[in-house]
């Protein structure tokens, strides 16, 4: 990797989601780093989500409280307060990830280099103001289908173009990774990475955290990302490649 090459790293969001917003501020689908060239469809998603009362249940995957609240943030997208994505999201990634911990100057490319793929967004950057909503990129909403097909040529036109000469890490899951195509004409080096145990089988779940670690490891050491992934050290999980070119 030379100096003048950027690392993205792509993440996923989490399903747990701060409250609210910062006043002043108001979400409309043209906002953000992807705003211009994903704005479209995310008005189309909006659309679906208030032509499906918010969300059911098994769209979702919540109930009760949780239910009514996803239902009423997914209703009053527009216009609704926001916060950074990174801040937005709350999981355990995130939380791993600490990026409110590190120096302002390392938070400010952070808030450009970490790209979030969604379901209701499609791209977001962490830096990006972000609504409070809840739609995984796995679920099936009418008329779209499912929610990582229906996006994926738009979102990897995007993020291909966001991309161009630039180094990227892969940390997505596989639903969301499956709706993203990387093109090898466009991007210097790609590199698919997940979380095995040693003795080889994926981390899921229980790597969320190691994960996280692992992003806050490669900010830190962006210069030399492929060296970063060799080093990184966690007591239950190692790096492992899946794809890369």
């Amino acid at each position: 990797m030379t100096s003048k090459e950027k690392l993205i790293i792509l993440l996923p969001p989490s399903e747990g989601k701060a409250l609210s917003g910062k006043t002043g501020t108001k979400f409309t689908e043209s906002s953000g780093s992807f705003g211009k060239s994903l704005g479209k469809q995310r008005a189309s998603v909006i659309a679906a989500l208030k032509q499906a009362h918010g969300g059911s249940a098994k769209l979702l995957g919540v109930s009760g409280a949780h239910l009514a609240r996803a239902q009423q943030a997914n209703l009053a997208l527009r216009g609704a307060k926001t916060l950074p994505a990174s801040q937005r999201y709350t999981g355990v990634v995130w939380d791993h990830l600490d990026l409110g911990s590190l120096p302002f100057a390392l938070q400010k490319i952070a808030a450009k280099n970490i790209v979030i793929v969604s379901g209701l967004l499609g791209l977001v950057a962490a830096g990006d103001a972000t609504p409070d909503y809840r739609l995984k990129i796995g679920a099936s909403l009418a008329p779209m289908g499912k929610l990582s097909s229906w996006w994926r040529d738009e979102l990897s036109c995007a993020l291909n173009k966001y991309c161009a000469g630039a180094v990227v890490v892969n940390l997505l899951p596989q639903e969301h990774a499956s709706a993203f195509v990387a093109d090898e004409k466009a991007i210097s080096r790609y590199l698919h990475v997940d979380l095995a145990t040693k003795s080889g089988t994926a981390g899921g779940h229980d790597a969320k955290a190691a994960k996280g670690r692992l992003a806050r490891h490669l900010l830190l050491n962006r210069t030399d990302p492929i060296k970063a992934l060799r080093s990184f050290k966690d007591p239950k999980f190692k790096v492992r490649i899946l794809e890369q070119f």
